[in-house]
């Protein structure tokens, strides 16, 4: 009787075990015993996740044991560990083998599901914050440099604004995201980019091509998803800084506010400062824009009592103040023709949110809002801008049988756009909103099939449809091929999203309504990997196409005065080839990345014989190559970075009979970095960006003698007529920088 009563008890308390949550702690380390910082501990049975701290540790709660934990970080292989009822009381360590960098990270993009990289049908590149930081950047838009594909493009000489092209296209066509959120757009797109700082990004994801079926207007060229840092992984207070030889400061501050068990919390404060007029090339404007800029970002998580995290909350304000133009210029000549300037005022507000159901946990509720204020002048033209975009979006998913993974939902948008133009008489206003559905079928254990449709009601132009299609086939277990279709398309704002329509003196010409540009996508897609005693090396390579209906090209050429905007009559083409190689020797701490990009991006419009003209697309590049080395000093624990892009022939916007050549001649910027991490939570780096000192032609900026145009009938100074003009831009006219900084956790 005593037995089968002990029995019973022992029964009653395995029941007991494995009904109640067990803390799970532990750490992550490398082979070299080495905690490794940020890694995700994944329990694959709830798919709930947590991030370790900036020291390899990490906490979780589990309903249920026995369990399996996956645990896996960037630049390590992933590693699955079973949980037994006897592992929880002791903390656990996980030892992670050394991978290649670009290999097994988790993604979301593609899914608006958290899954690994190699799983999804829909190819996306995952860049970490170390590889940002190769290069010493102040912002998003220089840190994606060395991406396959992508080129920052300063599309103003004088202000120095700028957007990110996706293979030559330009970055109206691509949508920015901040942790799967649109609150970059319009405006956005060209005045508030770059003031997303390196220090809050956690990670990088790329999808190149159309992306409109899950992400709607805007997503033609790509997406970027910028994800930032998760709250677990911010230690109590962190301080980054970097001063260049120019001038340029930035300073970053981490902190956390609070870290406790139903609420966590950090605040980011980003300054950066340069207010050293250079002028080099001795053309009397400067080479480089002055700015003053500060932003603070917040994040914070509730957490329920059973340790979920149902809602999570960001907010950022940013504020700029930059100018460019002629050395003397100062702040009471804007506006004015007493010295050529080009002064930016921005204010932004920033909110996101994110809920997901206790209950419900399949359930997802987003939100975001951006307000935009701006106050300009571009010489004598006075611009003044108000954006709102508001968007809000619920998704469902659910798993169908072993093989469907559905995912449904729907989103709406409000934009609404005002500015001084003649173009904008009263503010414009519409609503988007939008069904999709989508569903990931594994009809194979090597074969899945993503099909995807989505379909808005544009208040002003009704209905418009974006159907998708991916299929991924596992040749082998490190070889995969994925080939994609997907239509695109993009309602316009010209004066938010093109720069040049405002700066110079040409005069804006609207030939028609302009209706939504239309784009159908095809991308052919093929990784490689190998991994013997020696060294590992990852090899992918792409084939694309995009084209391209209703685009609107605006023409410099027929006026020297004008910019006329209007449908292309024809149609427009984006196709191209690229490949990247990633190298690491096993024997020595090197590893090698390589990738290049060849374009065509090409407009064919109709001519009065009824056929079909071909002219390049301005300011896309023929073809990109990028390549970096990275060796490690093990003894002592230094870090040397070298990396390089190389650009091809740029087609430019000319004036009548202008000099200056057509297509800029191919140039190389080359970087190099030195590091020390002194793990105490100190670090440092040197570094030297455009070591050969590559600027373009001093020419770039025509007539910047006379940027008002008071002595264009000059016959003997001017006997072409010549008129000022600034949109002759490719590449910064900043030279060699010398760039030191660092690294503080506290």
């Amino acid at each position: 009787m005593k037995r089968i009563y002990l029995c019973i008890f022992s029964m009653l308390f395995i029941f007991q075990s494995f009904s109640q949550n067990f803390d799970i702690s532990g750490k992550v380390i490398d082979q070299q015993k080495k905690p490794i910082p940020f890694a995700h501990i994944t329990n694959l049975n709830q798919s709930l996740s947590v991030v370790c701290d900036v020291s390899g540790n990490f906490k979780m709660k589990i309903v249920q044991i026995p369990t399996i934990l996956k645990a896996s970080a960037v630049g390590f292989e992933s590693l699955e560990f079973n949980i037994s009822i006897k592992d929880y009381k002791a903390p656990i360590t996980l030892s992670l083998k050394e991978d290649n960098d670009l290999l097994k990270e988790m993604v979301i993009s593609g899914t608006l599901q958290l899954i690994e990289r190699k799983q999804s049908p829909i190819p996306i590149a995952v860049y970490s914050s170390q590889f940002l930081n190769s290069v010493p950047s102040p912002s998003l838009v220089e840190a994606t440099n060395q991406i396959t594909g992508l080129r920052p493009q300063l599309n103003c000489s004088v202000c120095n604004t700028g957007d990110i092209h996706i293979n030559g296209m330009e970055g109206a066509y691509s949508m920015i995201v901040i942790d799967g959120m649109p609150i970059m757009g319009g405006l956005s797109t060209v005045y508030g980019l770059q003031g997303i700082p390196t220090s809050l990004i956690d990670q990088v994801e790329v999808i190149k091509g159309p992306a409109s079926t899950i992400y709607g207007s805007e997503a033609m060229a790509g997406l970027i998803n910028v994800v930032t840092k998760n709250i677990d992984c911010i230690p109590n207070l962190s301080l980054d800084f970097n001063i260049s030889s120019w001038g340029e400061l930035q300073t970053s501050v981490i902190y956390k506010l609070i870290d406790r068990q139903k609420l966590k919390a950090f605040s980011s404060l980003d300054i950066f400062n340069y207010n050293n007029p250079i002028d080099n090339n001795e053309d009397g404007f400067t080479d480089l824009t002055l700015k003053n800029r500060y932003s603070i970002f917040n994040k914070f998580q509730f957490f329920n009592e059973n340790g979920t995290n149902p809602l999570n909350l960001t907010l950022r304000y940013l504020n700029e103040e930059r100018w460019g133009g002629e050395m003397n210029f100062t702040e009471q000549d804007r506006g004015k023709n007493t010295s050529y300037g080009e002064s930016i005022l921005t204010n932004r507000v920033e909110a996101s949110s994110f809920y997901q159901s206790s209950k419900w946990t399949n359930l997802k509720w987003q939100n975001s809002f951006s307000f935009h204020d701006q106050k300009s002048w571009y010489g004598l033209t006075e611009y003044q801008a108000k954006q709102i975009i508001g968007f809000s979006q619920v998704t469902l998913h659910k798993l169908i049988g072993d093989k469907n993974n559905l995912l449904s939902g729907f989103a709406i948008r409000y934009n609404s756009f005002n500015d001084n133009t003649a173009a904008t008489v009263k503010a414009d206003n519409w609503f988007l909103p939008g069904l999709f559905v989508q569903d990931n079928f594994k009809f194979s254990e090597n074969q899945k099939l993503l099909f995807g449709w989505r379909t808005d009601f544009h208040s002003k132009h009704g209905l418009i449809h974006s159907p998708r299609i991916n299929y991924q086939l596992d040749i082998t277990e490190n070889s995969s091929l994925r080939i994609g279709y997907g239509d695109g398309f993009r309602v316009v704002n010209v004066f938010t999203e093109d720069h040049a329509a405002l700066t110079g003196a040409r005069e804006v010409i609207f030939l028609e309504e302009l209706e939504p540009e239309k784009s159908k996508n095809l991308n052919i897609n093929l990784s490689n990997s190998w991994n013997t005693d020696n060294l590992k090396i990852t090899l992918e390579s792409s084939v694309f196409e995009s084209r391209f209906s209703n685009k609107i090209i605006p023409d410099f050429f027929t006026n020297d005065n004008q910019i006329i905007y209007s449908n292309l009559s024809g149609y427009a083409i984006a196709r191209g080839i690229s490949s990247e190689i990633f190298l690491k020797i096993h024997k020595i701490p090197l590893k090698i990345s390589a990738n290049t990009t060849i374009l065509d991006v090409s407009n064919f419009k109709e001519n009065t014989l009824g056929e079909n003209t071909k002219s390049q697309q301005l300011l896309a590049e023929k073809y990109s190559i990028k390549w970096s080395l990275n060796y490690t000093f093990e003894k002592l624990g230094l870090e040397l970075v070298y990396a390089a892009t190389n650009y091809g022939p740029i087609r430019l916007p000319l004036l009548e009979n202008d000099f200056r050549p057509e297509y800029s001649l191919p140039y190389t910027i080359h970087n190099v970095k030195l590091s020390k991490n002194f793990n105490n939570g100190w670090s440092t780096f040197l570094g030297l960006r455009n070591f050969t000192n590559f600027t373009p032609p001093k020419y770039s900026i025509l007539r910047a003698n006379d940027p008002f145009d008071q002595n264009i009938n000059d016959p003997i100074n001017n006997p072409e007529g010549y008129t000022f003009d600034a949109s002759y831009m490719y590449a910064s006219f900043q030279g060699i920088n010398i760039v030191f900084g660092g690294s503080f956790v506290f």
